[in-house]
């Protein structure tokens, strides 16, 4: 089992080298353009000349993303507009693949493009335009129509082989088959309803054949018709049997419920090609008869209803043309029965499914399997091509993934050298199918870069040519000269037979020699024979006269006989007439129903489409109306938590506003109390005071003349000024919760009276995230020179709180401002000794304006700023020692 598979390589690779070795050939591409439907709607293609193309985006459309318009250029082989026939297209497309199939190459003709691109017109056209396949066939069967083999005398095999048998075992072939039902190998011309497009399909006005044909050989055609449905093969021209319950698969009207045939396998054959196995190939005589045998599979092809195609393909459809030849003998008589004299060559036409975007078709289900499938083959397709580009022209040895699709798995051998590759580019102008058809035209360029090797000239026998016609003109002049000597012609020799027997029972006729001039002996026995023969030829004339009497009798009999029948069959043919034209009465009358009918279904589909059209505009209005309402709904939401939030924030925010006023307005009833109480104190002072300790005042008069030394004066006490107290006063920073000091590097230390005592304070130079999630409160010393040339001391104060996401912010609440300053109009001269006190005005009230000299610190509160209320410390610097 082993060896046969190590010895697999080696053959396979040995016929294949010659042909690559050689010279190559690209892939021939060619697009054509199909006219816009209606004409007035928006064009995205322009035909700028015979070989480019360009395509730019349509209104609303950009393709840049600076925004700007993008118009690009294609080249092909040759472009075909608008106005191009189907002659003109075939001319140039498919005549040299027909002609060289006629010659023993392979051809592949494949159409692709966007679904609703006219690839199916293309292939099979329309009624009184026939397309690709309809002329290939009538050009191979004009050409090869004198050199036909008779049915059967090629014969195919399970294993992609020709067969050859002689003429009578195809005489008892055909015998066979005529004995059997009617099957699809046996294809009269079909009588069914689509006969006028089929008949105009077919008739071809502008013929045309091949000029160099090989004489000396015999041809035949077979055809075969599967399709590629969501990566399986099926057979077109299968017949399935019957089943009485469940419908047949491909019977037209029924429900969508049906038994699928049994798919196909690819197989190998000896030449190392791939073919279909088991597919029915069906022998055709002409052009009818192969058209016959497509439209029938066409009507089992699949198809569907989709939005951008009333009848779109959902499935690939190949097309095979094989044609068999082989060499009559030496004699130019009978085939050779050889199998290695038989050439097969093999056209393919296939008809592609169009690539569609399901966002726009709305396919859904089966449909949108289908796509899926189709898209996925295609996808593969070009896969191939791009790296059978990338082999060619970077020199690598990359796999090609064939296997990976039916479609390019069943046609690998053209591509690897088996003949040649024309591909058509269908397009639709439309602007529509701008995307698509972009994306058709990128791969259509890239294929034909592709190079496939040529194929090698197929040797045919080395007989004498010429030997079909010297047989011919031997049979007529040995025929001519038979019948120049009366012998016998063709279909009389019976006849001569019985002429020479009847001849024979003649008596034979004596000498007539005279030897001498009295002889009386000769004469006497020539005229007996003579006699006898006269007589006998009387009585033959005689017995053939009452024969002839008796079979006119005979014939008359007959003939009345065949007139009472023809009477007889007239009367029916008179009563078939009368139900045949009843009949007919009857099909025009259910024509014209049938065209009303079309009719009222054509305006249903119009009404439908109307509607599904004003369905799917109240579906997307209804859409966007959702949309926006729960945009709506969702700004809402985040309106609601946003205010929310605001609120919740500015109830915080109040509540400590509140709670700072509180206890700003206690600390301002508590200084009050202070002051009242260091009033009551210095009055109690002064009155317990004894009145010889108090200095004596001077006169009047003494005060007008000398001159009392001007002092400062003080501020009268105010009402909201707190006391001061001989002790040491701690900020307000101080309290019980933890605090984080925050005192930048290079702060200088002040020697002010009033300095801020924090307790629990975690002193850092760096705020930092760790230091804030450890403390409640938060204090940042600030220091700048003032304008009086003194360092100002700005301690900021705020509340540490946690965030949404773990972390902490801190909320500014107060600003405490330590200064240095003298007070207006004082001396800061110490005073050397108490005689040098200058003299004083001995009044009660000196009493206070001493204290607030000597102590010379107010407290100062700052009302109506936005961080609430906060406290300015004023103090006398201390005096520098020169």
């Amino acid at each position: 089992m082993m060896k046969p598979a190590r010895a697999k390589p080696p053959r396979r690779a040995v016929p294949k080298k010659p042909s690559n070795s050689g010279q190559k050939d690209p892939v021939g591409v060619y697009c054509r353009v199909r006219p816009l439907s209606p004409p007035d709607q928006e064009c995205c293609i322009e035909v700028i000349n015979e070989t480019t193309v360009q395509l730019h985006p349509p209104d609303g459309c950009r393709v840049n993303r600076n925004g700007e318009f993008k118009e690009t250029q294609y080249s092909f082989k040759q472009v075909f507009g608008t106005q191009v026939t189907q002659k003109d297209l075939f001319d140039v497309v498919a005549k040299p693949l027909v002609e060289d199939v006629i010659r023993g190459k392979n051809g592949l003709l494949f159409t692709y493009g966007v679904t609703g691109s006219g690839k199916t017109f293309t292939m099979t056209g329309s009624p009184g335009q026939g397309g690709l396949l309809p002329r290939c066939l009538h050009m191979i069967f004009n050409s090869i129509s004198d050199f036909q083999a008779k049915r059967y005398v090629f014969k195919t095999d399970d294993k992609n082989g020709i067969e050859v048998q002689n003429e009578v075992d195809a005489l008892l072939e055909r015998q066979k088959r005529d004995a059997q039902p009617q099957l699809v190998t046996r294809t009269p011309l079909s009588r069914q309803r689509p006969e006028p497009e089929f008949a105009d399909m077919i008739n071809i006005e502008d013929s045309c054949k091949v000029e160099e044909i090989d004489e000396d050989s015999v041809y035949s055609v077979f055809v075969s018709y599967i399709e590629i449905y969501n990566n399986y093969i099926y057979d077109l021209l299968e017949e399935v049997p019957i089943d009485p319950i469940k419908p047949k698969w491909n019977t037209p009207g029924k429900n969508a419920e049906f038994i699928p045939p049994q798919s196909k396998i690819l197989r190998e054959d000896q030449n190392h090609n791939m073919y279909v196995a088991g597919c029915t190939e069906v022998e055709v005589k002409s052009t009818e008869e192969a058209f016959d045998v497509f439209w029938k599979g066409q009507k089992r092809r699949r198809i569907a209803n989709t939005q951008l195609n009333r009848e779109s393909s959902r499935s690939h459809s190949v097309f095979m043309i094989k044609l068999a030849q082989a060499p009559l003998d030496a004699d130019g008589d009978h085939v050779l029965q050889e199998k290695e004299q038989v050439t097969v060559s093999q056209l393919s036409l296939v008809d592609l499914a169009g690539s569609e975007r399901t966002n726009r078709t709305k396919a859904e289900g089966s449909r949108l399997r289908e796509a899926g499938n189709i898209n996925q083959s295609l996808m593969t397709l070009r896969t191939c091509i791009e790296a059978l580009r990338e082999n060619q022209m970077c020199g690598t040895n990359k796999m090609v993934p064939y296997r990976d699709s039916k479609l390019t798995h069943l046609f690998k051998n053209y591509f690897d050298g088996e003949g040649k590759v024309r591909m058509i580019v269908c397009v639709n102008p439309k602007a529509d199918d701008h995307e698509e058809s972009l994306q058709v035209m990128r791969f259509a360029e890239m294929t034909q870069e592709v190079e496939v090797a040529r194929p090698i000239d197929k040797q045919i026998c080395g007989l004498t040519p010429g030997r079909r016609y010297r047989n011919l003109a031997f049979k007529d002049e040995l025929t001519r000269r038979l019948e120049e000597r009366g012998g016998p012609v063709n279909g009389e020799p019976e006849e001569q037979a019985v002429i020479e027997m009847l001849i024979q029972s003649f008596p034979p006729i004596p000498s007539c020699e005279l030897l001498d001039s009295n002889d009386d002996q000769t004469l006497p026995r020539l005229i007996e024979a003579l006699e006898k023969r006269r007589r006998i030829r009387q009585m033959m004339a005689e017995e053939f006269n009452k024969s002839v009497i008796s079979f006119r009798a005979m014939l008359q009999d007959l003939n009345g006989v065949v007139a009472a029948k023809e009477n007889i069959a007239q009367g029916r043919m008179t009563e078939r007439e009368r139900m045949i034209v009843s009949q007919k009465t009857e099909i025009e009358r259910l024509e014209k129903k049938v065209k009303t009918l079309e009719y009222k279904i054509d305006i249903l589909e119009k009404t439908t489409t109307i509607y599904e059209d004003e369905k799917r505009t109240l579906q997307q209005d209804l859409e966007a109306h959702q949309q926006k309402l729960q945009r709506q709904l969702s700004d809402k939401r985040r309106l609601e938590a946003r205010l929310q939030g605001m609120v919740t924030e500015n109830t915080m925010k109040w509540e400590k506003e509140c709670e700072r006023r509180v206890a700003a307005k206690q600390i301002e009833m508590q200084n009050k109390l202070w002051v009242k109480d260091e009033k009551l104190k210095q009055l109690k002072a002064i009155v317990t005071e004894s009145k010889g300790d108090r200095p004596e005042r001077p006169s009047r008069e003494k005060d007008r003349d000398a001159k009392v030394p001007m002092r400062s004066i003080s501020p009268s006490p105010v009402p909201n000024v707190p006391p001061v107290h001989s002790r040491h006063r701690r900020s307000r920073s101080a309290g019980a919760e933890r605090w984080v000091d925050h005192k930048p590097t290079g702060s200088v230390e002040t020697e002010t009276v009033m300095q801020p005592h924090v307790p629990n304070a975690i002193k850092v130079s760096v705020a930092s995230e760790k230091a804030l999630a450890k403390c409640d409160k938060y204090m940042l010393t600030h220091q700048q020179l003032a304008s009086d040339g003194e360092i100002e001391t700005k301690l900021i104060k705020g509340d540490v709180f946690r965030t949404r996401g773990g972390g902490q912010s801190v909320q500014f609440t107060d600003i405490e401002t330590l200064r240095q300053e003298s007070p207006p109009g004082t001396s800061r001269k110490r005073r050397s000794s108490e005689t040098n006190r200058p003299p004083q005005i001995e009044n009660t009230d000196s009493e206070w304006t001493d204290v607030e000299t000597r102590c010379s610190v107010a407290v100062e509160m700052k009302a109506g700023s936005n961080l609430g209320p906060g406290y300015q410390h004023h103090a006398i610097p201390k005096r520098r020692k020169p």
